[in-house]
């Protein structure tokens, strides 16, 4: 199954749109699942993901006014998924509660955002941020760097591709998990 994972877009406030480059991409794929972690803040960027893939789950992030549930789990293949936006952490991206929130929820895979800096962290869980999809700043140590992460699953097999717009182009990092 291929999952997009995208998030903390802040569209318009922060950001016009995605970069073309990234806009560009996806709309040239077709998902089997989105999970996003919030903070789109409008409404035409649900629509635009529900555009991209017939499931998609969004969690609330701590600007958004959409009516979002706090958390979400699901299972994938025979992985289990977590998503939370992140804001429930301080400070941000604190590995030890996110790790805490993964085991607390019974995943083998949480999927977070709102430090607007993409990461991969795997110690007994994996911790998956994709970052912000528009390179927004954010209340943090934002990287300023537009990414998403898209993710292939088989069974308890999981390919995870990292997609940063780094001077114009779209850099991919892949890292494999048995989980």
């Amino acid at each position: 199954m291929k999952v997009l994972v995208i998030g903390d877009t802040h569209i318009p406030n922060r950001a016009k749109w995605l970069p073309k480059k990234i806009d560009d991409f996806l709309f040239s794929k077709r998902f089997d699942f989105i999970m996003c972690t919030g903070d789109l803040t409008d409404r035409k960027v649900l629509d635009y993901l529900k555009k991209l893939s017939d499931r998609v789950v969004v969690v609330s992030g701590n600007m958004d006014h959409l009516p979002f549930p706090e958390q979400q789990t699901l299972k994938v293949e025979n992985l289990r998924f977590g998503i939370i936006h992140g804001h429930q952490v301080y400070p941000r991206g604190d590995v030890s509660q996110l790790r805490e929130i993964a085991f607390e929820l019974g995943v083998d895979v949480l999927i977070h955002g709102h430090t607007h800096s993409a990461d991969i962290y795997f110690e007994d869980v994996l911790l998956l941020n994709p970052g912000s999809a528009t390179g927004v700043w954010s209340g943090g140590r934002a990287s300023l760097i537009p990414s998403f992460m898209v993710l292939n699953v088989e069974r308890n097999n999981l390919d995870v591709e990292l997609f940063e717009l780094k001077e114009g182009e779209l850099r991919v990092t892949r890292r494999s998990f048995e989980l």
